[in-house]
């Protein structure tokens, strides 16, 4: 009788260090935005809720400031933000770094014109109603676009609104014109035309990316697991460089894109094709993640910060944005490959 108590409670003692291991195992939030990417890939791969000794959570967001309100929150952890509201984010003190470049500025993001608006032109913009995501990469764009061209602030008016809202306003008629990405970019096609691109407002001074950013505590903590994610996510961006066709319509990669979003396959392959990545060989160069102060973006964060700053968005520029920069994590992926 007693060889079975001890047997049983052996038993319920092991069940029990099974559960307070489970429960041990930190939980990772991961945000990721509307629109279609090799990393978005990674998410609907499954593979990263597979990484050893850490629970992993997925939350779509709008913009990468709903992601930073997240973060600032504790409920995220690790996230895909554009350019725009990294540099405000961090002008704030919010302490994330940079660990892998998501995109660069392509024509998957792009200012459009609704048809019957009369705008035909970009200096067509004064006096019109134009919307972009509050703090994005889009509303950088935009303003940066208006300052360009010599409209005021009072000569446009300029809305601040969730890409769903403009979405909805466009469709009632009651914007003139927005800059957007995917799926919004897509709708907003079906009636209206292409006025600008990220690429083009690249090229005007306008310069963006989208980075995947991690918490400090996250990257202090978990580096083993940050160190694998790199790794899930670089693979399905150094597929699409070295076998474009594997993204096309009818592959596996679109495929699983297309469920998980529900867009349409060929818009996806479609986006993807104009999109602009940089492969981890020029992310862990100077130019990028490996440069210190003087990256390219450093000083992208810099310039993007001072324009905040002057648009009253944010009141504080800081000196240095290398501190929200971290190269390890590519640089030991490039390495392993």
């Amino acid at each position: 009788m007693s060889r079975i108590r001890n047997t049983l409670a052996f038993l319920v003692l092991g069940i029990g260090l099974q559960a307070s291991l489970a429960q041990a195992d930190e939980t990772i939030t991961i945000a990721y935005q509307t629109g279609f990417s090799p990393f978005v890939r990674a998410v609907a791969s499954g593979e990263i809720q597979k990484i050893p000794g850490v629970q992993v959570e997925f939350r779509q967001f709008n913009s990468g400031a709903e992601i930073f309100a997240a973060i600032a929150s504790g409920d995220v952890q690790i996230g895909d933000v554009g350019s725009s509201p990294f540099a405000a984010s961090t002008s704030k003190g919010i302490d994330v770094k940079a660990i892998y470049i998501s995109g660069a500025a392509g024509e998957d993001e792009a200012l459009v014109a609704r048809n019957g608006s009369g705008i035909e032109t970009l200096e067509d913009l004064k006096g019109k109603r134009l919307a972009a995501a509050p703090v994005s990469t889009d509303h950088f764009m935009l303003l940066s676009t208006l300052k360009q061209l010599g409209i005021k602030p009072d000569e446009a008016t300029v809305l601040a609104i969730p890409q769903p809202e403009i979405v909805a306003a466009w469709q009632r008629g009651d914007i003139d014109a927005a800059f957007v990405w995917d799926p919004a970019l897509g709708k907003l096609l079906e009636s209206g035309k292409r006025l600008l691109t990220a690429k083009e407002a690249a090229e005007r001074g306008a310069v963006t990316f989208g980075a995947l950013v991690a918490t400090a505590d996250v990257i202090k903590d978990q580096p083993a697991f940050l160190q694998s994610f790199v790794g899930i996510v670089d693979k399905y961006y150094h597929d699409l460089a070295q076998n474009p066709g594997s993204w096309a319509p009818e592959s596996e990669n679109v495929q699983a894109l297309a469920k998980f979003s529900g867009a349409k396959p060929e818009d996806i392959a479609g986006r993807i094709a104009v999109s602009v990545y940089v492969p981890a060989s020029e992310q862990a160069s100077a130019n990028w993640l490996g440069g210190g102060k003087d990256s390219k973006l450093a000083q992208v964060l810099h310039d993007t910060a001072e324009f905040l700053k002057e648009q009253q968005k944010i009141t504080t520029v800081l000196d240095d944005y290398s501190a929200f920069i971290d190269p390890r994590f590519v640089s030991a992926t490039l390495a392993s490959n």
